[in-house]
């Protein structure tokens, strides 16, 4: 089983989005890199930092990376590890995590934003590799 945040957890990511019919589809004109900004708290220890190219419906390449300052992804998504446990688990909307401020993005959001569909399907990829169980309960 792959546990989030393990880079084995982002590899079975990659796997799935290269696989599956539909992100394929809404993803068709999806054409921008993440970062992901995993953010230490109480329940890890230290930040980490997933870089993911993601270009027309598949993903070309996954990464950790050392230094935040290094990326020029598109797009940085960043939130305490207590969050993206709540979004993997379902118990916070990807929008709603963003109105709020409990999943902060840099980036343009006016793309972000044009692309809703693409956002909320890639959050069901990455809800149906956890086997049910993300990291620790928060």
């Amino acid at each position: 089983m792959a546990i989030f945040p393990d880079l084995v957890w982002f590899l079975k990511l990659k796997e799935k989005l290269n696989s599956d019919a539909q992100y394929a589809k809404i993803a068709h004109n999806w054409e921008w890199d993440l970062l992901f900004n995993i953010e230490a708290d109480d329940l890890l220890n230290n930040s980490l930092y997933v870089y993911m190219d993601l270009w027309h419906g598949t993903c070309r390449e996954v990464k950790i990376i050392e230094d935040i300052s290094s990326s020029k992804a598109t797009f940085t998504l960043s939130a305490p590890y207590r969050n993206y446990i709540a979004l993997l688990s379902g118990k916070l909307d990807p929008m709603q995590a963003m109105l709020t401020r409990k999943l902060r993005v840099q980036g343009n959001m006016t793309i972000m934003m044009r692309n809703v569909p693409t956002v909320l399907d890639f959050v069901r990829c990455c809800r149906e590799i956890t086997d049910g169980f993300v990291g620790v309960e928060s």
